[in-house]
This record gives C-alpha cells, structure tokens and sequence, in this order.
C-alpha cells in the first residue's frame, strides 16, 4: 500500500510539470510577458548605440517612463502569477511639488530603477531563450514530420543528412509506409534532443519565474527590513497603548472599589458595631449572630484593601514610588532597607510595573527565602542607547538557589519586566545571598 501510495504521488507530480501542463505553461506565459515592459530600454539602447549623434535623450525617456513601467510590472505579476506586489507608500502624492521631491530623494525609487534598468532586460533575454527553447525543441522533436512534408524523393540526403542508414530497398522509409523519407542517425538525434528541450522548458520558466519574483519583491515593492522594523515600531507602540490602557482601567477599578464597595462594607461594619453596643438587650443568639456578621464584615474589608492594592495602589499615584515602596517594605514580615533615589517620576506605566516587582519579590522572599534580613534600591541610571533606566535591586540573605522554573514566582517577575521591555538577572548561589536587578526603560 506504502509502495503504490508513492508511485501515485509520483505520477500526480510528474503529470503536474510535464510540458503541456498548466504550470509549464503559466510559467511561459509570464516569462514572455516581460518582453514588452522590456521593449523602451532595449530601444534606448540600440538608439544610443547606433544613432549618430549618440544622446542621452531615449534613457531620459527610459527615466520618465519608470513609474508607468512599474505599475505595468506589478499588473503582470498580479494578472499571471496572483502575486501581490504592494506599492510603496508616501506620504505626500505625486502631483505635488513635494511628493515629487519625495520620491526623487526615495530610496524605493533608485530600487525600482535598478530593477528596470537591470533585472528587466535579463528577463526579456530569458524570455527570448526560452521562446527559442520551446520553438526549437518542437521544431526538432518533429523534424521527421517536416521532413515528410518537404518535397523531394531522395530521402534525407535531399534536405542536409548524409549517411543513409536505413533499411534494405530503395534507400528510404518506402518498405514501411513513408516513401521518399529516410531513417537517418541525424534525424534520430535532433529528435532526441528536440524531445529533452521540451521537456527542459517549462523548468527554465520556472527559475525564471523564480528569480523575476524574488527581484520583484526586493526591488518593486517596499523594503523589507525597514517594513520589519516599522512593523516592529507600531507593535511597540501599540503595546506601550495597551499597557496604558491596563494601567488607567485597573486604577478605574481600585476608585470604584474604593469610594464604592469597600465604603458600603465600612458603613456595614460601622453599624453593626453601633448595633452590638446599643443593644445589650438582645437575645444571646442575636447577639452571636451580630458579633459573626461584624467580623465578616471586617474580614471582607482587609480582603478588598488587599485587593485593591493589588490592582493599584492609591498612594502610588498620588505620591509616588517612594510612599508607595514604604508601605509594602512596613508591610513584609522582616525588616526591609529601602533605599529611593529619584530625582524624578518616571512614567505611571514604569512605576506600576516597579512597584509590582518589589511587592512580587518580597513575597517571594516570606515565602521561599528563609532570610532574616532585605534591602531594596530603586535608582534612575544611564540606559545607553535606549536613555535612562529604572533599576530596582532586591537583596536577602537566605539560602539562595532561587530558580525561576521551580515555581517560585520569578517566572511572573520575567513576563511582567518583559511586558515592558526590561531586563532581569537573578543571581542565586545555594547558600545565598540572591540578588534580583531588574532594568525598566523610563521612557514608557
């Protein structure tokens, strides 16, 4: 089954490519085509050559009709071959005084011209071999049919082949059915190769299919690596909007939280403590059950603050990384230095995602450290290339060994320093001390 599975799929390949198959003659059919956009510089250049008085006046045509000749090129490869070559875009429109300008300044402008100039006339010799190619092959995978129908009644030796090696008579191909034609070992070989050049054509229009569209797309359309990097320029700035956008919804949410559901729970807890002291005539089971309710209602507030401060905290936005980093460092379990040294806020993007890796990595350090000690320095330093950074530096002096694939939260400290372009080093011997550097680009 494996064995006859695979000569079907050889025969489907091979009758996919044969000389009358549509691929062969697609292929022709847009080699060939780029004979006539060829035609104004092969002219210019016979006019250069053979004029007498030598002027450069058939390129200066040649030069004003590159645009008309692009935007033949481009219709050729989208009519023949469905291949889109996008235009290149500027920002000014040609009529105009500075859309001209533009365009003559234009890097894509010199690569078009380079492939009019250059690619467009190796297309058309390409195209001119392979019409030989194709002509020639039929013309002598036939030749014993033209030969039939030549006049004459000497057999080949009449129209040029010598060396009749045929069969026993009268000379000819007359003992089987073809009189006045002979069997020669020219007309064999010229058969031959006749069959090998139909055969070879339809895989030179291939390559010069090939070749014409990676031309094509380098030199007609828009450069590719400055797409690549445009592409590269939006996606950042469009992550930079997202992360923004984050940002300004989660402090939406900590305002609502906090003027709304944490300041009806306080309202609640307010009045059943009210309630519990102005009503020791209640019932012990009443009593118990304001007493539960009260504590749950307590509970459900320290819950919602963590909460909130989880999504944003307050005190980040109104009075920065600092007040902020000295809350969480209040906060830990074990005693924090925290050193803050700005000169200047950096953006709210920047100082949330901060602020997030210092709290991340404190919990990390309760939880997994086993430190008895940790300091913090947040500090704006020289960035090189992309300006000034933020970098945060978190030290313990635990057992170290702090792996980011063992699941102890710095998998979360890479993407959330990733989500913003910064880079992290963690340095974690066995035994300690582990040093957690993160560098944030203050220009987010």
């Amino acid at each position: 089954m494996a064995t006859r599975g695979a000569l079907k799929r050889l025969y489907t390949w091979i009758r996919a490519h044969t000389p009358w198959s549509a691929w062969a003659w697609r292929n022709t059919a847009f080699a060939v085509a780029a004979l006539p956009p060829a035609l104004p510089l092969v002219t210019a250049f016979l006019l250069l050559t053979a004029g007498p008085t030598r002027s450069g006046y058939p390129f200066l045509l040649v030069l004003l009709l590159g645009p008309l000749l692009t935007v033949v090129q481009r219709s050729r490869f989208r009519a023949l071959l469905g291949l889109d070559v996008p235009p290149v875009p500027h920002a000014h429109p040609w009529r105009s005084v500075r859309g001209l300008a533009e365009r003559l300044r234009s890097e894509a402008t010199r690569r078009q011209y380079a492939y009019h100039l250059a690619v467009s006339p190796l297309a058309a010799l390409g195209a001119v071999v392979l019409v030989l190619t194709w002509a020639g092959g039929l013309a002598a995978a036939t030749v014993y049919g033209w030969l039939w129908l030549l006049p004459g009644d000497g057999g080949l030796g009449d129209v040029g082949f010598p060396g009749d090696v045929g069969f026993p008579g009268d000379g000819g191909l007359g003992d089987i059915g073809l009189p006045g034609v002979g069997w020669t070992r020219q007309a064999d070989l010229l058969t031959v190769v006749g069959a090998l050049m139909l055969l070879a054509a339809p895989w030179i229009a291939a390559a010069l299919t090939r070749l014409d569209s990676l031309a094509a797309a380098s030199l007609l359309g828009p450069n590719r690596a400055r797409e690549l990097q445009r592409r590269v320029e939006d996606l950042a700035e469009s992550r930079a909007g997202v992360l923004d956008a984050a940002d300004i919804e989660r402090r939406r949410i900590e305002r609502d939280l906090h003027d709304g559901a944490q300041q009806r729970l306080v309202s609640l807890a307010m009045n059943l403590g009210i309630a519990r002291a102005t009503l020791p005539g209640l019932p012990p089971e009443a009593k118990a059950v304001i007493d539960e309710a009260h504590r749950e209602a307590k509970e459900a507030i320290e819950e919602l603050s963590s909460l909130v401060r989880g999504l944003h905290p307050a005190v980040l936005e109104d009075r920065g990384l600092d007040a902020a980093l000295s809350g969480i460092a209040a906060r830990a379990p074990l005693p924090v230095e925290l050193t803050v040294d700005l000169a200047e806020r950096p953006g709210p993007t920047v100082e949330a995602v901060a602020y997030f890796v210092v709290s991340e990595a404190l919990a990390n350090v309760a939880k997994h450290a086993r430190a008895q000690r940790c300091s913090v320095t947040v500090a704006r330093v020289p960035g090189g290339r992309r300006g000034e950074s933020l970098r945060v530096v978190v030290t313990d002096d635990g057992v170290g060994g702090a792996d980011p694939a063992g699941g102890t939260g710095l998998t979360g400290l890479r993407k959330r320093v990733g989500s913003v372009d910064g880079t992290i080093l963690i340095n974690s011997p066995r035994g300690g001390p582990t040093v957690v550097t993160v560098e944030l680009p203050c220009g987010l």
